[in-house]
């Protein structure tokens, strides 16, 4: 008999492997309990699959499709992002679910909206109780795919002048969750002129990292 785990991989992983054989594919975004704005940065998922399906030859579809993080259907989608700026509450199920996806193959990808960080950490440890999340150095792969980010993780958005930091979980030495900390890649991957302070230059260096995210996630 087939139990949750084996059925998850066997769920995901055709999935991953649709990046390089299936016409089209989705990703999706996480949509989580407990009051947040999970639902931020509107246009901005759908704006980085146009600059990946352009810049990268990905076949992504152009929509972005809404997982909810306790949902069987959270294994339709290699790629899951996730963003807000508020609270974030996982049941325990919810977090067994993700859990199960990650350990599948899925990949989460946190973008802190600024104001996430304090909400996401304790629930991502319901997630890996037995993990923490890691500081990955500026010679990581993700930062040196199609695009170099030798500094690594640029910063997008100020508001509080702290550095942007890439952290990540890395289960049996698969980095399965990326979050991006005080960068604020979302903001820059809206459309053009949504924060007018924030110039061309810089939305172009966010829509180049979320690619290497996600050429990253796909490469694995």
């Amino acid at each position: 008999m087939i139990n949750r785990r084996s059925l998850a991989v066997l769920i995901v992983f055709p999935l991953i492997l649709a990046f390089t054989f299936a016409p089209s594919y989705k990703i999706a975004r996480l949509k989580y309990n407990g009051g947040g704005d999970w639902y931020g940065n509107r246009t901005a998922l759908i704006n980085l699959i146009a600059f990946s399906n352009s810049r990268l030859g990905t076949n992504i579809h152009p929509e972005e499709a809404i997982a909810d993080v306790g949902s069987s259907t959270l294994f339709q989608y290699p790629f899951i992002y996730m963003t807000g700026h508020g609270n974030v509450q996982f049941s325990d199920s919810e977090a067994k679910n993700l859990r199960n996806y990650l350990l599948a193959g899925g990949f989460l990808h946190i973008d802190d909206n600024y104001g996430l960080d304090q909400y996401v950490r304790p629930q991502m440890k319901k997630v890996f109780p037995e993990l923490d999340f890691v500081e990955l150095p500026l010679t990581h792969p993700i930062y040196h795919q199609k695009f170099d980010f030798p500094s690594g993780l640029p910063k997008i958005h100020e508001h509080d002048g702290k550095r942007p930091q890439g952290f990540a979980i890395v289960y049996k030495g698969r980095l399965v969750c990326y979050y991006s900390y005080e960068a604020d890649l979302g903001n820059g991957w809206e459309d053009p002129g949504t924060y007018p302070g924030d110039s061309e230059d810089t939305r172009l260096k966010a829509l180049k990292m979320g690619a290497n995210i996600l050429q990253f996630a796909f490469g694995r």
